[in-house]
C-alpha cells in the first residue's frame, strides 16, 4: 500500500450514494465509510427495498506502538447499519489485506449478540493458497485458519441481496485471491484500480502479478462508461482539493488513470509497475494484518500464560552475527 499523506488524515466520513438515475433502476443504497489511518474505504451496500445489506472490507483499529486492538471503526459501521435499519446478511472480503486488520469476525459476533441472524464471512475461493503461504511463513497451526471463512466464493457466483444480486468477479494481480463485487451499476474493486490520480495497486506480494493486474484492469475498463468503480483505498495527492473520494466512473478511469489510461500497453504497464514496486516500503501492519486476516479476523489462540501473539520477523545483518561456519545460537 502507498503511505497516506498526513495532511489528509481526518475523522471518519460516511457518504451515501444512490445510483437510481442510471439505466438500471435496480440499484443499491451505498454507504461509503473512510478510515483515515490506513486510507481504507469500507462499504455498506443495501437493497433499498428489503434493507438486506452486506459490509465490504471492514477495518479493525490497531495501535502498533502498544499492540492494542480497538473497535471504534467497526462500531461506527454498526451505527450506520442501525441508523438505517439494515439487516446484514454477509460480510465480504475482497482479499487478505496486508495493511489493516479485518473487523469481519468482530462484526459477526456483535450482530449475533444483538439478536441478529448470522452474517456469513465470505471471500474468493483462492484464499486457501494464500492462507497456506502465510501460515507457513508465520508458523500458524492449521486449526487456526482452515475452514475459518463461512463461504468461499466461486468466480462469477451470484450472491442474493434482497431483490438484488452481487456478482463475484475474479480480479487477480495485487494478490491471486482478489475478487471484486458488482452490484447494479457499481463494482467494489478492492485493491486493484484506485482513483485516477492514484493509479493501481502494487503487485509485489507473494502471488502478485503485474501482468494479471493489467488484464484485470482491462476487464473493468471494458465495462459501460457510466459504471462506478469503488476503490478499496484512497491516497489523495496534495493537489486534490476535495480529499478522499470513494469512486470514479469507467470513463474517468479510461481517460485519466495514471497507470492504465487509454493507450497504455500491457508491456508498458508491467515494466512501470515492477520499477515502482521495487521502491515501495512494506505496509506498516503487514505482519499483524496477514496473520489476523488469514484467520478471517479471529484472534490468535492464547498460550499457556494467557497471552495472544503475532510473529514479527527480526531483520538483522546476518554477517555481523556469524562466527566461523556456525551461526550464533
Amino acid at each position: 500500500m502507498q503511505r497516506l499523506d498526513q495532511q489528509h488524515l481526518q475523522s471518519t466520513k460516511t457518504y451515501t450514494q444512490r445510483t437510481s438515475n442510471m439505466a438500471n433502476d435496480q440499484q443499491p443504497d451505498i454507504k461509503s465509510v473512510f478510515e483515515p489511518k490506513t486510507g481504507t474505504w469500507q462499504y455498506i451496500v443495501a437493497d433499498p427495498a428489503t434493507k438486506d445489506a452486506v459490509i465490504i472490507d471492514s477495518v479493525l483499529d490497531y495501535d502498533s506502538a502498544t499492540s492494542t486492538i480497538t473497535t471504534e471503526s467497526a462500531n461506527n459501521l454498526l451505527s450506520v447499519v442501525d441508523s438505517n435499519n439494515f439487516n446484514v446478511v454477509a460480510i465480504l472480503e475482497t482479499h487478505a489485506h496486508a495493511d489493516h486488520l479485518t473487523a469481519s469476525r468482530y462484526l459477526q459476533q456483535k450482530l449475533l449478540r444483538s439478536g441478529k441472524p448470522k452474517a456469513s464471512i465470505c471471500i474468493g475461493k483462492r484464499i486457501e493458497s494464500v492462507q497456506h503461504t502465510f501460515a507457513r511463513k508465520y508458523g500458524i497451526d492449521e486449526a487456526e485458519y482452515v475452514g475459518v471463512f463461512d463461504k468461499l466464493l466461486d468466480d462469477d457466483e451470484l450472491i442474493p441481496l434482497g431483490k438484488l444480486s452481487i456478482h463475484v468477479m475474479h480480479l487477480p494481480g495485487h494478490t491471486p485471491d482478489h475478487v471484486g463485487y458488482k452490484v447494479g451499476s457499481n463494482i467494489f474493486t478492492g485493491d486493484s484500480i484506485f482513483l485516477p490520480d492514484v493509479g493501481t495497486a502494487r503487485c509485489d506480494f507473494p502471488g502478485g502479478d503485474a501482468r494479471a493486474l493489467y488484464r484485470s484492469m482491462q476487464k473493468l475498463l471494458a465495462l459501460p462508461p457510466d459504471l462506478r468503480l469503488y476503490s478499496g483505498h484512497d491516497y489523495p495527492p496534495k493537489d486534490r482539493i476535495e480529499g478522499p473520494q470513494p469512486f470514479a466512473t469507467v470513463a474517468d478511469e479510461k481517460a485519466r488513470n495514471l497507470h492504465v489510461h487509454d493507450g497504455v500497453t500491457e508491456e508498458q504497464f508491467v515494466e512501470w509497475r515492477h520499477k515502482r514496486d521495487e521502491t515501495l516500503a512494506e505496509p506498516k501492519l503487514i505482519h499483524q494484518a496477514l496473520q489476523f486476516n488469514i484467520r478471517a479476523g479471529q484472534l490468535p489462540r492464547t498460550n499457556d500464560h494467557g497471552h495472544r501473539f503475532v510473529h514479527v520477523p527480526l531483520k538483522v545483518p546476518e554477517e555481523e552475527w556469524t562466527w566461523g561456519n556456525a551461526p550464533q545460537g
